[in-house]
């Protein structure tokens, strides 16, 4: 039987990268169309949009996900039992923590379109991360779903 998920969030690439996208593609079109023609431009331009939907897919797709057994955040996943004390981030604290105070050992789940970040202290003797720092659009709600018994909608 399946455990039920207390909080799940996808990291997708935000509107902005989409349009800068599209943008440089148009770009590339006229680049290549110019001096080798329209087909060159097209093929070239669909080659490079192949290249940008799988990297966008990636990178947009990872995704952290809390139920009654595991924090799941991108391609990491760790038992509840290992999980300490949960801080919210937000603002110069979650800027200092990602920056100057970063623990080189820490794991780390960022995106540089997302300011607020989680960090939760680990209980883990083996583990050599003392701590994991991840990025998120709702970090209230991640940490309060990472407390003891601590269930919240997705957002």
């Amino acid at each position: 039987m399946a455990t039920p998920v207390s909080y799940r969030e996808r990291l997708s690439i935000p509107a902005s990268w989409w349009l800068v996208t599209a943008l440089a593609l148009a770009t590339t079109w006229m680049i290549i169309t110019v001096p080798a023609g329209p087909v060159a431009g097209t093929v070239v331009t669909l080659v490079a949009l192949g290249l940008f939907l799988a990297a966008y897919q990636r990178y947009g797709g990872t995704t952290i996900q809390v139920d009654a057994e595991r924090l799941a955040a991108g391609r990491a996943s760790i038992e509840r039992a290992y999980l300490g004390e949960v801080e919210a981030l937000t603002g110069d604290a979650a800027r200092t923590a990602t920056g100057r105070d970063c623990d080189a050992r820490a794991y780390l789940l960022l995106r540089p379109y997302l300011r607020d970040v989680v960090r939760v202290h680990l209980n883990d003797p083996r583990d050599p991360a003392p701590y994991w720092l991840i990025a998120t659009r709702h970090p209230q709600q991640l940490a309060a779903a990472l407390q003891p018994g601590g269930v919240v909608r997705s957002p």
